[in-house]
């Protein structure tokens, strides 16, 4: 991580004892060692629009009030989704655009190709497959020894339902586990010590895979999967002409398909294990399952953080944050 020892150390004893102005939520170690939760409690009770003057990335505001963050992630105009939604920035000479990292009408557009692969219709048509998967990986853990639920459970699971999701051989579903680990292990998000360009050779490989399936998607007739959508959107169907952004977006699409759910099909196990009176709740009423799931993305959120970039000087909850 790119922490140093004095500014970590003090936080993971007591978050109380640091001063507020030193106050860092983007360190990593925090969430490696689960204090994150005392610094956003704390931030949300003595200052929930917080400038933090010096960090790995620079200065930075955290907005942590779920109505301050709903003003802020709805006012395009002011706080703009570009160019990047994570705290660092991309290297100058790899940077791939993608749609959740522009602001509307290119976001609105380019979101709706997609979309329909999992869509409501589109989900419902998938509920049994989905639900054959999982019985069938589940049916097949090892009894009375340890495993790997990651690798057993969250990982398997995913990548059978995203290769289905891209419409591409099911032997081919690790490259994509591969693909997503190469596109979210970055320095720009507080890794430490990544090989860039082992990095960029395999996020290349990827590109090269997909640019062969979207020549076939875009030569046959539209169908549901993701690059097929693409292939034939009016809004998209050149996109595979700008490699880099066909690049940044198979990522989200792919990350978006992967870390999501892995994560909180992960922690939320941790979670009601470390919970049992609230795993026998669940377990004595099956109706409260819709509810556990939101409970547990909120819990396990498979994201630390969305930045957004202010265009302009704004006035906000007493604070005044500079363009």
């Amino acid at each position: 991580m790119l922490d140093t020892t004095d500014q970590v150390e003090p936080l993971l004893r007591d978050v109380n004892e640091v001063p507020l102005d030193r106050l860092d939520p983007s360190l990593g170690k925090l969430f490696f060692h689960q204090k994150h939760h005392a610094v956003f409690e704390r931030l949300r009770r003595e200052d929930p629009v917080h400038r933090t003057p010096d960090s790995p990335f620079g200065p930075f505001w955290s907005i942590t009030k779920y109505d301050h963050i709903m003003e802020v992630d709805t006012n395009h105009k002011v706080f703009s989704s570009e160019p990047v939604i994570g705290i660092g920035n991309q290297r100058e000479d790899f940077k791939t655009p993608m749609f959740i990292a522009m602001d509307p009408p290119v976001h609105d557009e380019q979101r709706l190709a997609a979309q329909t692969a999992v869509g409501p219709a589109r989900l419902r048509e998938l509920q049994s497959l989905i639900r054959s998967r999982v019985t069938e990986i589940l049916d097949g853990l090892p009894r009375n020894e340890e495993f790997n639920w990651v690798d057993h459970v969250s990982r398997e699971m995913t990548m059978k339902m995203l290769a289905t999701l891209f419409d591409i051989p099911q032997e081919d579903r690790h490259l994509l586990s591969k693909w997503s680990d190469a596109a979210t292990t970055t320095e720009s998000v507080g890794v430490e010590g990544v090989d860039e360009q082992a990095r960029i050779v395999t996020l290349t490989e990827a590109l090269a895979y997909f640019q062969e399936v979207w020549k076939e998607r875009a030569a046959a007739p539209p169908k549901e999967d993701f690059i097929s959508l693409l292939a034939h959107n009016p809004a998209t169907r050149d996109m595979h002409e700008r490699p880099f952004e066909f690049l940044g977006n198979l990522m989200l699409l792919i990350v978006g398909g992967n870390d999501t759910t892995r994560n909180s099909a992960s922690g939320g196990v941790v979670a009601l294990n470390e919970n049992p009176a609230e795993y026998d709740k669940l377990r004595a009423d099956l109706g409260l399952i819709p509810n556990m799931v939101s409970e547990i993305i909120r819990y396990q959120t498979p994201l630390s953080h969305m930045r957004r970039l202010a265009t302009e000087d704004i006035d906000f909850h007493g604070k005044t944050i500079r363009a």
